[in-house]
This record gives C-alpha cells, structure tokens and sequence, in this order.
C-alpha cells in the first residue's frame, strides 16, 4: 500500500507506506503534520517509523512535530536517516539547512530557517543494504543530490522510493552543497537501473514512473 501527500511550498512528495500488515512507514515528511497524521488515522495505521531519502528540509519539515505527536499517542516513532545526512538534523540542523538553502534566495530560507530547531536527532543511521524497521523496505546509498541520499526499494512489491535522485523524466538537482552530477548519475546507473524495468518508482517530487520508461525516454540517463 502506497499511499501519497503533496505536502509543503515545493511540492514535495510525502509516502506512507505498508506491505500488509497494519504497521506503516512515513517517507519524506516536508510539512503539513495534521494531513499526514489524518492519512494515518485513515488508514487505520500505526507508524513505526520515520524514513528520510535525504536530509533537505522540504523533506524533513514536519519531522519534529510529527514524532512528538506520536509521542504523546505513546507511540514509538523512530527517525531513520543515512549517516552522511545526519547533519541536517538535532544540534546541527540550523547551519547545514541553512547553507543548503543559500543558494535558493532570502525568501526560501526565511519560510523555513524558523522551525529548523524542531528538528530532532536521529534514531537510526541507515547505510547500504539495511532493512528498514519491519517494512520490508532495503536501503540503496545514491549519493548525488546530497552526499547521504538513499533509495528504498521492495523486491517484493516491486516498488522503489527514489527521493531526489530520480523523477519522471528527469534527475535531482546537483547544485547545493554536497551534491555531484557525477556522482548522481553513477548512482542511477549502477543502483537504480539495474532494477527489474516494471519497478515503480515514487520520486520526492512529481509523477510516478517505472523504471523501464526512464531507461527508453529519460534524456539525463540515456
């Protein structure tokens, strides 16, 4: 069970996901906490953690409020992020978020700089392979967009979340700090395009695609 929130100013793409059982995962929580708990509660979920592909606010915007809500529910919800990334959460939040946003203009970072002390220390430090809580879900390091971005993938289901690495038709941005076009394509082609092409693939932002109509039609990767 896939299900997707269009949450926050950039129009960032928040997951909750369940292989079956009634237990679930948040991905990518950019803002909007009251949406994303309501989607929850309709679900008839409880969520046992919290995954981030990358540590960019747009992505982790509603993570503080969120686990402290499940915290007063006493639920347990942990914070899962790539060591790479851990930077841009707890004590460190404020300087990595905002040296990430310079380059995006005064306006952008003043819409967020205010709440980048809410942001918690991680729970869990993901690396290459891990299995993610009990979703079933795998990590895949693709660093690129920033240097700890991941990908997380189910054999099973036949699914991957690609964050900002991969869109439809198109490939994170490499121009903020920590990011390298080099080292984002290496990693799509080694990682991500190697995958069974009737993967689906749930990008960080816009439509969801397959990874066989990237290989025919996405002009950063052919």
């Amino acid at each position: 069970m896939v299900e997707r929130l269009i949450v926050g100013p950039m129009d960032t793409n928040c997951y909750i996901y369940s292989n079956g059982k009634k237990e679930c995962v948040i991905i990518d929580p950019g803002a909007d906490e009251e949406r994303i708990i309501s989607s929850v509660n309709m679900l008839k979920m409880v969520p046992v953690g919290i995954v981030l592909t990358h540590g960019h606010f747009d992505h982790t915007g509603a993570l503080g409020t969120l686990r402290e809500h499940y915290r007063r529910e006493k639920i347990d919800v942990q914070v899962a992020v790539h060591a790479a990334d851990r930077k841009f959460l707890g004590r460190t939040a404020r300087k990595a978020n905002l040296d990430a946003l310079s380059s995006l203009g005064a306006s952008e970072t003043q819409e967020f700089q205010d709440q980048f002390a809410g942001l918690p220390e991680p729970d869990l430090i993901l690396a290459e392979g891990d299995k993610v809580f009990s979703s079933g879900l795998v990590v895949l390091e693709t660093p690129g967009h920033t240097r700890g971005g991941i990908c997380l993938y189910s054999e099973k289901d036949c699914l991957l979340f690609s964050g900002d690495t991969l869109f439809f038709m198109g490939i994170g941005r490499c121009d903020l700090p920590g990011g390298s076009e080099k080292m984002l394509l290496e990693s799509i082609r080694a990682k991500l395009l190697t995958l069974p092409p009737e993967t689906r693939v749930f990008p960080g932002h816009g439509l969801d695609t397959t990874i066989e109509r990237e290989i025919k039609g996405n002009p950063f990767i052919r």
